[in-house]
């Protein structure tokens, strides 16, 4: 007979496991979330799955369709509360109800308001007892980037920089190849790859004419749920309508956007261009870029810049975590810093950072923090 009361540490277990399924579809669920499922009878599990691409199934179908007609007076557990509406893909709330599951334990509430706890109430409705919050803040991490952009019409941005011990970015007379090791190289690869789209500026195209595109050779992604590895969008910032349509990201196959004030011809149909107002400063208001991108269904934007546009985040109040790849080496006094901020007055107005993991990338150490709301806390 299946327990509908297990003990709190089973429950935590199970859903564990949810969460390890989820965290397989990092680089492909988006606009939609990361969400896994595990269906579990007389403590063993019949059935598992996880949403892999906006479109196709969803993570409870595919732990269903493992599960049969065993689904029938089992538990499912699911990281993030079943959906109760029709988009691209029927309900889950309603493929759970007609499998006939008894309980249903769920990680977290969805924050997407056409849902956010109408699924769960579905479910109770339909007399399938419902346990809910096992493991939230680990389901939680799964979508920094949905749940911002549900919750604030925003995306999770993140800001990379690769350092030197003595936190510059490049010798004085600008050359940074390579600071970093390969290894570190590597692991920007696969930051790029869970990215939705990849944020820099003009002045970065102009020295380095990047791609900016994901190289799977180099990123070594395992274990890959795609045929072809998915490509974030590119989004470059030319406030001063600097850049012209040869260069490199522009005629590679690949969409860009092009921020600028006015519209300018002569660029490929893979660029399509965002007409965004100034800043009182004559940048390109990045408040209003992000809302643009969240409108897009943009989860989580990477920052790859140099310190001008990586600092306007940071001065804006616009990043929510930093990631920085320090390596053994010194550039000198020289050099350039790893962000331009303003010239503050007081200690108390510069960012508080929270240090959230550390750890080494072979000879470098990468570095993640994320921005401190509170600075009284």
């Amino acid at each position: 007979m299946q327990r509908l009361n297990p003990s709190p540490a089973l429950d935590e277990y199970w859903m564990a496991k949810a969460i390890q399924l989820a965290a397989k579809g990092r680089y492909t669920t988006s606009p939609n979330p990361r969400v896994g499922c595990v269906i579990i009878k007389d403590e063993i599990c019949i059935g598992q799955g996880y949403h892999i691409q906006a479109g196709t199934p969803h993570a409870e179908v595919h732990a269903l369709v493992t599960a049969g007609e065993n689904a029938r007076d089992a538990t499912a557990y699911v990281t993030l509360e079943p959906c109760s509406h029709t988009g691209r893909t029927p309900p889950c709330a309603d493929a759970l109800i007609k499998a006939g599951v008894a309980r249903v334990v769920v990680g977290m509430t969805d924050p997407n308001p056409q849902v956010s706890g109408s699924g769960i109430e579905r479910i109770k409705a339909a007399g399938i007892a419902v346990t809910q919050g096992i493991c939230s803040e680990q389901a939680r991490a799964l979508n920094p980037g949905f749940i911002k952009r549900m919750q604030q019409s925003l995306p999770w941005v993140r800001v990379k920089l690769g350092v030197s011990l003595d936190g510059k970015i490049a010798l004085a007379n600008g050359a940074s190849k390579w600071i970093t090791g390969p290894a570190a190289r590597r692991d920007v690869q696969r930051l790029r790859a869970q990215s939705c789209a990849i944020i820099t500026g003009s002045g970065t195209v102009i020295a380095d004419n990047p791609s900016m595109l994901v190289r799977p050779e180099q990123a070594e992604l395992d274990n890959y749920p795609l045929s072809t590895v998915r490509q974030p969008l590119r989004v470059v910032i030319d406030s001063q309508e600097r850049l012209t349509p040869n260069w490199l990201m522009f005629n590679d196959g690949h969409p860009v956007l092009l921020v600028n004030q006015h519209f300018r011809a002569g660029f490929s149909q893979d660029v399509e261009q965002c007409q965004l107002p100034l800043s009182a400063a004559g940048k390109i208001d990045l408040h209003l870029l992000l809302a643009e991108l969240a409108e897009r269904g943009i989860n989580e934007v990477l920052v790859e810049s140099g310190a001008g546009l990586a600092g306007a985040f940071m001065a804006n109040g616009l990043v929510d975590e930093l990631i920085v790849y320090q390596a053994p080496k010194l550039l000198g006094d020289k050099g350039v810093s790893m962000l331009t901020l303003p010239d503050y007055a007081q200690v108390s107005e510069t960012p508080d950072l929270k240090l959230t993991d550390i750890r080494h990338i072979a000879e470098d150490i990468r570095l993640t923090y994320q921005l401190a709301v509170d600075k009284s806390s």
